[in-house]
């Protein structure tokens, strides 16, 4: 059964196609991945310092895991395309000296906002483990943008690996919940300050300020949102605005092409003149 906190199995426990995450820094922040079976994870981080020969972390202000410079056990750990965040590591070396935990899928909402910390679940239902593999493998290769705290962090990752999920809005906060529980907590202590003036005592204040703190995590829970589509794989890259849409990119080329075409008919004229 699932803590207040968070969810701690042990490795037996987890199969191919689960989203699994590892506390750090004494439980400040959590790093997610996808496991794809074989002992290992695919998750996303900040890009590689191409200038320095070891894999540097971000700091520990973010949600970002430390990777190992190398791995005696798997040559392939640490795996990534140049100018990408996303890694294949080794089962242990993504958890570094931390534990395992499971992101549970489905969650009721009653679960959902019992629940102490976000990032630990989400009333989202999970696409089959198939699916999520080939996600998870497609952006292996191919890459899930820049790296941002709050808008497209590792958990965002793995949330959009499981659901396929991603949002409409590119100025909205990301689907990590994590980041909502970072913006939410004073959020909600900034809207529950006007009914100090209600409350008697500090108990009535901090009921209250919990409540808007469960309520604003809730709200921006994937499973209840509605700025959400489903978007494949492949498209991932259009719909986040990384490259052009196929049908512009070809129409920018035929523009390009028939103002570079214009020149050199006249200048053919001028030649036969």
């Amino acid at each position: 059964m699932m803590g207040l906190l968070s969810n701690k199995v042990e490795k037996s426990q987890i199969k191919a196609g689960d989203h699994i995450y590892s506390w750090r820094a004494i439980y400040t922040y959590s790093h997610h991945g996808i496991y794809v079976g074989g002992n290992k994870v695919v998750h996303f981080t900040r890009e590689r310092d191409t200038s320095s020969n070891t894999d540097t972390s971000p700091d520990s202000s973010s949600f970002g895991s430390k990777l190992p410079s190398g791995c005696l056990t798997f040559p392939d750990c640490g795996f990534r395309q140049p100018n990408s965040g996303v890694v294949l590591s080794c089962l242990d070396c993504f958890l570094g000296n931390g534990s395992l935990y499971y992101f549970e899928y489905g969650v009721a909402p009653s679960v959902f906002l019992a629940k102490v910390r976000g990032g630990t679940c989400t009333t989202a239902t999970s696409d089959p483990p198939e699916t999520v593999i080939h996600r998870a493998m497609y952006l292996l290769q191919n890459g899930f943008g820049n790296y941002d705290v709050f808008q497209n962090n590792c958990e965002d990752f793995a949330l959009y690996c499981k659901t396929g999920l991603l949002i409409i809005e590119n100025s909205s906060m990301g689907r990590s919940g994590q980041a909502s529980s970072l913006i939410g907590a004073p959020l909600a202590a900034l809207l529950s300050s006007p009914l100090n003036l209600f409350m008697a005592g500090p108990v009535g204040v901090a009921t209250v300020t919990a409540g808007m703190y469960c309520v604003s995590r809730y709200a921006t829970d994937i499973g209840v949102r509605t700025d959400v589509i489903k978007v494949a794989v492949e498209d991932v890259a259009v719909n986040l605005g990384w490259v052009e849409p196929p049908e512009q990119a070809h129409k920018e080329s035929e523009v390009s092409d028939g103002q570079g075409q214009a020149p050199k008919s006249g200048l053919l004229e001028q030649t036969s003149s």
